[in-house]
């Protein structure tokens, strides 16, 4: 069964929009839920959609089978873009930036490139991925822990059997297909500026992994740290938006690669 889009793509426009000037295109981490992300319009100017996918095996997405590789991901969430989204910023967080990735690469392929693409807390794709979970040889709490060091994941849902029994299967899905994912390509890939911007303390992502998204495009590419782990924006949305805005209204970001 065909997903509907408006369950693959969510799309909020700001109470007091008047007219939407560009989209920014939200992709999850891995085990990640479009909710957890709608906090962000608040950060946005008023003329700017916040766009965030959805998932398989989540939300309204539910019964929807689980996704195998990143194909399932990225597939219906090109097919389900809204229209007027011509003027796109596509961002990931975690495993979200390597479907940011191939969403900005499939664009790129059909004549549609995002105006940017930014990769927070993410390995450059073509590099080996160097913390896998290897979800298959753990049992359930042994992935509860897992999921549990690297923070961004409520930790009263994974501490309640009936909800951790319903999104378990999901973030098994998402981080077997993290620990494998390796983009092989021609490359560069993309023509659009990108920025990557990274934890200073994260364990996940050394910042030297990020720093490779500038070999990936032709356009522009910027770094940027923040102090913080895996999930360095959750305290300091602002400072992070700051950085975000300033590609989402086209402003220069001021650090560019060596």
């Amino acid at each position: 069964m065909i997903p509907d889009p408006d369950d693959v793509v969510w799309s909020l426009d700001a109470a007091d929009a008047t007219e939407i000037r560009t989209s920014l295109l939200v992709l999850p981490h891995a085990g990640g839920n479009a909710h957890a992300y709608t906090e962000w319009r608040a950060f946005l100017p008023s003329d700017a959609r916040l766009l965030i996918g959805q998932y398989p095996g989540r939300g309204a997405r539910f019964s929807d089978p689980l996704p195998t590789d990143v194909d399932d991901l990225v597939g219906p969430i090109v097919e389900s873009l809204p229209a007027g989204t011509d003027d796109l910023v596509v961002l990931g967080h975690s495993m979200g930036s390597l479907v940011a990735f191939e969403v900005a690469r499939a664009l790129t392929l059909a004549g549609r490139a995002p105006r940017a693409l930014i990769a927070s807390a993410c390995r450059a794709p073509f590099i080996a991925n160097p913390s896998t979970v290897h979800p298959e040889r753990l049992t359930d709490d042994e992935l509860v822990t897992a999921i549990k060091a690297r923070g961004g994941t409520d930790d009263g849902i994974l501490d309640e059997p009936e909800l951790r029994e319903i999104i378990i299967p999901s973030i098994r899905a998402d981080f077997a297909i993290d620990d494998v994912y390796r983009y092989t390509g021609p490359s560069p890939a993309l023509s659009c500026p990108v920025t990557a911007i990274g934890g200073t303390e994260d364990p996940v992502v050394p910042l030297d992994a990020l720093a490779r998204w500038a070999e990936i495009t032709t356009g522009p590419a910027t770094f940027e740290s923040l102090p913080g782990g895996h999930f360095y924006f959750q305290q300091q949305l602002e400072r992070f938006f700051g950085l975000v805005n300033s590609v989402v209204s086209g402003a220069p970001t001021p650090h560019e690669f060596a």
